[in-house]
């Protein structure tokens, strides 16, 4: 008996270090990746300010009107003349090189930026630089009562989801007042990744000596960040482009986020976390085809269809009532012949296949056959995922089912707040076609995951359930209600 206790400490011992290890591992790249966020913007914002800034100059027809170009300068300089740089008469040459001030205000360089719009740019840079400090100032006095209240781990899962919000939005952002919304954004996400981080430190670890060290490695992430963002943007900005920075630090946040959610459903240890991610995954990417086409639609529309003002809103008709038949059919039929799986599949697939389509349409009528199939097929996914999204709580002895629908709540929100945010800056950038393109392949790529449903944990879990267990948890309770009874009695 004894032995056994020990190996029960021993294992519960060895838990609780990966547990730590795990925390500290998440902290370290929440810290990392905001400052990496940080630092990343410095040598890509006042080039790409300038470039977007810049209008483009135009010469007078006159052409006596003088143009300076870089030659002229440095033959001032050099107290000669170089008439051929010039569209002044030769007359007027010498006149200028005897000018002391023009020397003064064209410096000795070829660089091209030389001009009054740099100072502008100058400020945007500064306001940009400080905005985000400025909201998590504002946002730090309220997410440290809000960590005592609701716990560390959802605070960070919300930064980690913001902080991948923010830098999709720098990489397609192609305005000033987009990528301030970015930079503030990421303001929030800051104020819940380090408030949340290193309160889940601090109680993760109670020793003071391994709390010390724990919190020293994970300031070496800010460290990491901040000495790495600026180089590694720049790099990346020269040889790639202003969105290959941000997608890769995107993509490492997905990768973080993921497992501080997987730490976040500890609770519901029996499920595996692929059979948890499939139902907010899947309905947040068949909101996010919505929320795109209802976004960009109307003005591809206007642009290639010349459409009327009615048919701007009539078109999006078919997708309500195809949506409203789907699932009033297969919210019936998914669970009558527990083919949930396959029907929230076959969905996305054509959820998918209609949404790339969408940048082949030429008329009116195109694009209500496909708004019709959308409809259908979005319809299709969201009642075969939310019976069995209920499924998920009958492994739980305690009813949560708020919380497991609160979850697929969060992912619509994701879908459409997500959706109208990037469409414009994507069609922008490289087209209505390929916006379709991406949303419509994302679907299809995730549809395979939808096949983990086809043999759910918790059918196995009833129908290999010793019944030998039930007979005893009988007898203790009928025990236990007979010694109330007798002490209620003496």
């Amino acid at each position: 008996m004894e032995w056994e206790i020990d190996l029960n400490l021993l294992t519960w011992l060895r838990q609780e270090a990966q547990r730590k290890k795990m925390i500290l591992v998440i902290v370290f790249l929440a810290l990392f990746l905001d400052h990496m966020l940080l630092s990343v913007v410095v040598p890509i914002l006042p080039n790409y300010l300038y470039k977007i800034g810049k209008a483009p100059t135009t010469t007078p027809g006159n052409s006596t009107d003088l143009t300076v170009n870089p030659p002229i300068n440095q033959s001032l300089n050099n107290r000669s003349v170089i008439l051929g740089s010039t569209s002044a008469p030769p007359h007027q040459t010498p006149a200028l090189s005897s000018n002391p001030t023009v020397a003064q205000k064209f410096p000795e360089s070829n660089c091209s930026y030389t001009d009054a719009h740099l100072d502008e740019v100058n400020i945007k840079v500064g306001l940009l630089l400080a905005s985000k400090s400025t909201i998590q100032l504002i946002i730090n006095p309220f997410m440290g009562p809000l960590t005592d209240r609701i716990g560390y781990h959802i605070p960070m899962c919300a930064g980690f989801c913001i902080i991948i919000f923010s830098t999709t939005l720098f990489a397609f952002s192609s305005s000033f007042i987009l990528l301030l919304l970015a930079r503030s954004v990421q303001g929030v996400g800051g104020s819940c990744l380090s408030v949340a981080g290193m309160g889940m430190l601090a109680d993760g670890y109670k020793d003071g000596k391994e709390r010390g060290r724990a919190m020293g490695i994970s300031f070496t992430g800010l460290a990491l960040g901040l000495i790495a963002g600026a180089p590694f943007g720049s790099v990346m900005y020269e040889f790639v482009g202003k969105m290959a920075p941000f997608l890769v630090l995107a993509a490492v946040a997905v990768l973080a986020g993921a497992k501080q959610l997987h730490e976040l459903l500890l609770p519901f240890a029996k499920i595996h976390i692929l059979y948890f991610l499939c139902f907010p995954g899947a309905i947040c990417l068949t909101t996010l085809v919505i929320a795109t086409i209802e976004t960009a639609l109307p003005i591809w529309m206007m642009k290639t269809m010349c459409a009327s003002k009615w048919q701007l809103g009539t078109v999006f008709l078919t997708d309500s009532i195809s949506y409203l038949v789907a699932s009033n059919i297969f919210g019936h039929l998914s669970q009558k012949y527990s083919r949930s799986w396959l029907c929230a599949c076959i969905g996305m697939i054509l959820a998918g296949i209609s949404t790339i389509a969408f940048g082949f349409s030429n008329n009116i009528y195109h694009v209500l056959v496909l708004n019709a199939i959308v409809g259908f097929s979005v319809g299709t996914v969201d009642s075969s995922i939310m019976p069995l999204m209920g499924n998920l709580v009958d492994l739980r002895y305690v009813p949560v089912y708020g919380t497991v629908y609160a979850i697929a709540d969060v992912a619509v929100c994701i879908g459409f707040s997500l959706g109208p945010a990037i469409a414009g800056p994507i069609v922008k950038s490289i087209g209505f076609h390929w916006l379709m393109a991406i949303i419509g392949t994302a679907n299809i790529i995730f549809s395979p995951l939808c096949i983990f449903l086809y043999s759910p944990p918790w059918q196995e879990d009833h129908l290999h359930q010793d019944p030998m267990d039930d007979s005893i948890g009988l007898v203790q309770s009928e025990c236990l209600d007979s010694y109330q009874m007798a002490c209620h009695y003496i």
